[in-house]
Order: structure tokens, then C-alpha cells, then sequence
């Protein structure tokens, strides 16, 4: 039976509902193309050569996500989950599994947790009731390994976030690039070599 790996992509937060209808407003789509463009997330089980099962939900309104839709949605797809599963978290996604694992407990074995960029400040944009918990111990006890992946010139992330979550999960891998900004790229050989290096 094959591996699974659990992916939760990026949204975004907003402190009113007015916010949130200015940025609509205000949002330029810049082709038709554009809203074709595949990234890493999209190409990760061809990438990983059908090795692993990738489930990929598209999370509630994630243009003005909010954490308690996100937790009872992804928790639908607890019955089909097996141990050893592999999370993957890009964005906010990274941001809603540290919260997640950090105040609850996961209902399979957890062999890797990869973190894409994850925001712990709201520096460049709000996280609502994203925002992490002080704690992050409980992350650490549920998983195996934990790979933290930043960019130096994130404009959307800041790299000082890396350090805030590292600082709490200090036995995790950093992963650091100069130039991957906020890892709106096709491919992502560096995660995928260690997801299956791991296996």
C-alpha cells in the first residue's frame, strides 16, 4: 500500500470583511494563463513517480480563510488516513498544522511534517486565528522528522519566521534558499528528495 502525504496549501487572513472585500476589489489577474500556472503542489505524485498517495483538499474560502472551517474540513479526511503519513504544509497551510498539532492530537502516526514557508508574525499579513500558540512542543511529540523550508527573499513570508518556529521545534531541519521567494514555483526537487529518502 502506498504512502500517503497530506498537503494543505496557502491562503489568506483578514482582519474584517471589509478588508477582505477591498482586496477583491482592489485584485488584478494578470492572464488567463496565470490561473493555469501548476506548481510543486500540483506535480508533487507525479514528481514522487506514483510512489505515494497525495491528497490535496481544497480548503474552505481560503481568499478569507478562517482556522475553524480548516479543522473540521481537513478533519473529514481523517477515516482515510494511515499511519506513517507524510504533512505538508505551504503558507498559511504550514501555519495551520503548527497550530493543529500544537492543540490537538493526530489521529495516525505522523512520519514527516514539511513546512513551505510558514508564517508566525503577522508582519506582512494578518493570521487571525491562525495565530500560533506559544507551545509548540506537542508538534515535535506527534512527528518523526520536521523539515522547515524558507527563502531569504520571501516578500510575502518573512525569513525572520523561520527563526521564531525553529526556535520553538529546535530538533527540526532548516532548509534555506536565497532565491525560491514564496515557493510559487513549478518544481520542488529538494522536498520530494527527502520525502523519499525518508522511506
Amino acid at each position: 500500500m502506498k504512502k500517503q502525504i497530506l498537503v494543505v496549501g496557502g491562503g489568506t487572513v483578514f482582519d474584517s470583511y471589509k478588508d477582505y472585500l477591498d482586496y477583491l476589489r482592489g485584485y488584478k489577474i494578470g492572464s488567463l494563463e496565470d490561473l493555469r500556472f501548476k506548481d510543486w503542489k500540483d506535480n508533487l505524485e507525479t514528481v514522487l513517480a506514483g510512489r505515494f498517495e497525495v491528497i490535496r483538499p481544497v480548503m474552505p474560502c481560503a481568499k478569507n480563510a478562517k482556522y475553524v472551517e480548516w479543522r473540521i474540513w481537513i478533519e473529514k479526511f481523517f477515516p482515510f488516513l494511515r499511519d506513517d503519513i507524510v504533512l505538508v504544509g505551504h503558507s498559511l497551510g504550514g501555519s495551520f498544522w503548527l497550530k493543529y498539532l500544537a492543540e490537538r492530537e493526530f489521529p495516525v502516526k505522523i512520519s514527516q511534517l514539511h513546512l513551505v514557508a510558514a508564517a508566525a508574525t503577522e508582519t506582512n499579513e494578518p493570521l487571525g486565528d491562525f495565530a500560533l500558540p506559544r507551545d509548540l512542543s506537542r508538534v515535535a511529540k506527534q512527528v518523526n522528522k520536521i523539515y522547515l523550508y524558507h527563502s531569504k527573499d520571501d516578500p510575502v513570508v518573512p525569513f525572520s519566521d523561520l527563526e521564531i518556529i525553529s526556535a520553538k521545534l529546535p530538533g527540526a531541519e532548516k532548509v534555506i534558499f536565497p532565491d525560491r521567494q514564496h515557493f510559487r514555483i513549478k518544481d520542488f526537487p529538494e522536498l520530494a528528495e527527502r520525502i523519499k529518502d525518508n522511506y
